[in-house]
């Protein structure tokens, strides 16, 4: 057998939140090793809408997402690439009047926390954004917020992060860890072996299994919106758009295509391998793309996809430590939300790796909020069922 590959520490896991950890880390000295089972960014941190969007978040994610916004504006300073980060700005707009409620509540949370949410309604929602159905009575828009693409945002992560001395390995699955004297000692399916004394849980919606045989389960499941992209139309939709109720999320790339997301998501398959869309919810997200965008009821879908993303019942990531084994961290359960607050989630977890103060509170990510069962979980899975 050959001998194990020695680390500082063990990243399992290429998406946004491990190839982040792993790049602050390695910057910091660390001989650092990153485990991918497949391709570098290619499952939940490549198929999302690809939205920086900064209003319209729970309270306790603030702090967090603006750090977050901070580091994707100066992504080329980090990376040396490029993932074509546009600050288009971010329109939220409530379908009704419970959307409406809503929408009021979180333009107070944004402002009580410094961003920029500007609420519009009547004549002036009319006139700065007339494509929006008459139907649609109040909205409020953010300017900082921004959209990026997807595919091009994980590998120039990796990238940096080789450059800085880490290891990327891809293709290379893990079949279990096992707790030595030292630390942790990973084995892949095909007997490779890594050994470090920390280990970081980063693999997405498969990370589950691994927090559980450390004692730590959690009621994660995974899924993924329903989503689609147009032929190229003429450019008139600036901003990304977003319903508060979540059945539209839509925003137009350069190059004239529009990009759709929305609610209800759908489970992926008990092996986790995709995310299948059903053609009802494609139709549907069309209804509702025409109804409250009518300049695009009559474009034609030329594809459609989604991605396998894990989603706990408070719609929020685990970000910390593990509660049973010194050493082993956490970051995990986008949620839906995962790709803007990506590069921040990194530079905090590779604090606490290196045993510093995270720069952001973290405090109320922590896996022990979880227990084996959880009514929520049940009416999250209700809601995503529909």
């Amino acid at each position: 057998m050959s001998p194990a590959l020695q680390s500082d520490v063990l990243v399992i896991g290429g998406g946004l939140f491990g190839t982040f950890t792993g790049l602050f880390l390695a910057r910091a000295g660390l001989r650092v090793t990153l485990l991918e089972k497949g391709q570098i960014g290619a499952q939940a941190s490549a198929t999302n809408f690809g939205n920086l969007r900064l209003h319209g978040r729970s309270a306790l994610q603030y702090p967090l997402s603006i750090r977050a916004q901070e580091l994707w504006e100066n992504y080329g300073s980090l990376t040396g690439e490029d993932c074509e980060i546009d600050r288009t700005g971010h329109l939220y707009f409530a379908g009704g009047e419970r959307g409406e409620t809503q929408l009021r509540k979180d333009v107070e949370t944004a402002t009580r926390f410094g961003v920029e949410s500007q609420l519009l309604e009547g004549a002036l929602l009319r006139k700065r954004f007339g494509f929006l159905s008459d139907r649609i009575r109040l909205a409020a828009f953010s300017p900082r917020s921004a959209v990026a693409n997807p595919r091009l945002s994980t590998p120039p992560v990796a990238r940096a992060m080789v450059r800085a001395g880490g290891t990327v390995i891809e293709g290379c699955e893990m079949a279990g860890f096992d707790v030595t004297s030292g630390g942790f000692a990973v084995t892949s399916t095909d007997g490779r072996r890594f050994e470090a004394p920390k280990l970081v849980n980063a693999a997405g919606a498969w990370s589950g299994a691994l927090a559980e045989k450390a004692g730590e389960p959690v009621p994660m499941f995974s899924a993924g919106p329903p989503q689609f992209v147009t032929e190229p139309l003429p450019h008139r939709l600036h901003p990304s758009v977003h319903m508060v109720e979540g059945d539209v999320i839509v925003r137009q790339i350069p190059r004239g295509n529009i990009i759709f997301s929305g609610y209800p998501r759908t489970h992926s398959l008990p092996s986790g391998a995709f995310t299948h869309v059903p053609p009802a919810k494609t139709l549907r997200g069309m209804r509702e793309l025409a109804q409250c965008i009518p300049m695009l009821a009559r474009a034609e879908v030329i594809r459609v996809w989604s991605g396998v993303e894990g989603y706990l019942p408070d719609m929020l990531p685990v970000i910390g430590p593990s509660t049973t084994m010194p050493g082993l961290f956490h970051a995990f359960g986008g949620s839906g939300g995962g790709f803007q607050i990506a590069p921040a989630v990194g530079q905090c977890l590779a604090a606490l790796v290196r045993g510093e103060a995270s720069p952001v509170d973290i405090s109320s990510y922590g896996i022990d909020r979880f227990t084996e069962s959880s009514e929520v979980s049940e009416k999250i899975h209700l809601e995503f069922d529909q």
